[in-house]
């Protein structure tokens, strides 16, 4: 990562994210309105189902259900921090999955197993890593290269992804997939799903990439203001490639969390996650136009969506409420999000000195 740009890495690595990111805002978000908000819902749902809420059987079940979607929204945020986007995450899981059943299922031999079986796994993994490795440099190049805005791109690298996946699987699922694939999904170690360690893991990861090290700095100062990066010596170019190359690599460890968790592969898998990483990104403070966002408030919004979602179920209220709740929120977030840099301006005005009439 020491070759981005002509910015010295070391003096970069002095430089403190948070002051840089307080700076540029004029203050510093917090957390606390998340945990706020986390503490109420948990509170209505234990109010409203007294001995079916607060059970460690409901929790288990929301750290099960949570990789998946988290590990998506991973991959949403990190173009979004960079002032871009990626609409193409949940079809290239889809593929990525795809590629891994099909040589599961189509290529090794049914009775597979022990040294041999390992090997199959580590063909289809390494087959879907470069898969995704593919698929986003293509479209950071195109995004770099030749300046075309993300959202065009990502929506044409989605229908393009998207097509492909299903003409070749004819609009099929494939399923039985071997046990130690199923086992990242399912199996538990001290009662915590291992996919939720996983989860944890590459969140942390991300975090640290994000905050620690020059291309995570760059990534914000992209996001922050393209022109003024490419000028101080930054190779915006090359740090956006690796965006979207990051980006579809998160979709790759999406794709086998799915995998184990469903027992399936299909294109048309998870297609409503798309909405709701935007929405878990924005909740959790990611500014949309780019520049500013934290792991940590991801994880807090991850976790609102899923308490929601499981509250909801346990209420037996139907799933397409739970869709219509989230995209309410998103446009509520949003709003409110206007309203209150709307606000802020307002104050600044208000408070600015007035410049004299008199010498």
């Amino acid at each position: 990562m020491s070759g981005f740009g002509r910015v010295a890495p070391d003096r970069l690595l002095h430089i403190s994210l948070d002051r840089l990111l307080t700076a540029a805002r004029g203050g510093e978000s917090s957390p606390v309105g998340l945990a706020i908000l986390l503490a109420g819902l948990v509170i209505l749902f234990t109010v409203a189902l007294p001995g079916g809420f607060l059970r460690v059987s409901t929790l288990q079940s929301m750290m099960f259900q949570l990789p998946e979607l988290g590990l998506l929204s991973l991959a949403m945020v990190i173009p979004l921090i960079s002032g871009g986007l990626n609409l193409a995450i949940v079809a290239t899981s889809n593929q990525a999955a795809l590629l891994m059943a099909w040589i599961l299922t189509g290529l090794m031999p049914p009775n597979s197993a022990g040294l041999d079986l390992w090997l199959w796994l580590a063909t289809a993994l390494l087959a879907s890593f470069l898969l995704c490795v593919a698929i986003g440099a293509v479209t950071g190049i195109i995004i770099a290269v030749m300046n075309v805005h993300p959202i065009l791109v990502t929506l044409g690298t989605q229908t393009l992804v998207g097509g492909v996946s299903i003409w070749l699987s004819r609009g099929k699922t494939i399923s039985g997939f071997p046990a130690p694939l199923l086992a990242v999904a399912n199996d538990t170690f001290l009662g915590i799903p291992i996919s939720f360690y996983l989860f944890v893991a590459v969140a942390f990861a991300v975090h640290i990439l994000l905050t620690r090290t020059p291309l995570g700095i760059r990534i914000h100062m992209i996001g922050s203001n393209l022109e003024a990066t490419r000028f101080s010596g930054v190779d915006t170019g090359r740090v956006l490639i690796w965006v979207y190359v990051l980006s579809s690599l998160l979709c790759w460890l999406s794709a086998i969390v799915m995998m184990g968790r469903f027992n399936s592969a299909g294109a048309d898998i998870a297609q409503s996650y798309l909405l709701i990483t935007i929405l878990a990104a924005i909740l959790g403070g990611v500014d949309p136009y780019g520049g500013f966002g934290r792991i940590a408030g991801l994880g807090l919004a991850l976790v609102i969506l899923q308490t929601i979602s499981s509250g909801f179920n346990l209420l037996g209220l139907s799933e397409y409420m739970t869709l219509a709740l989230w995209g309410l929120t998103l446009l509520f977030v949003m709003a409110a999000k206007r309203a209150a840099a709307a606000w802020r301006m307002a104050q600044r005005h208000a408070h600015a000195p007035k410049a004299s009439l008199h010498p």
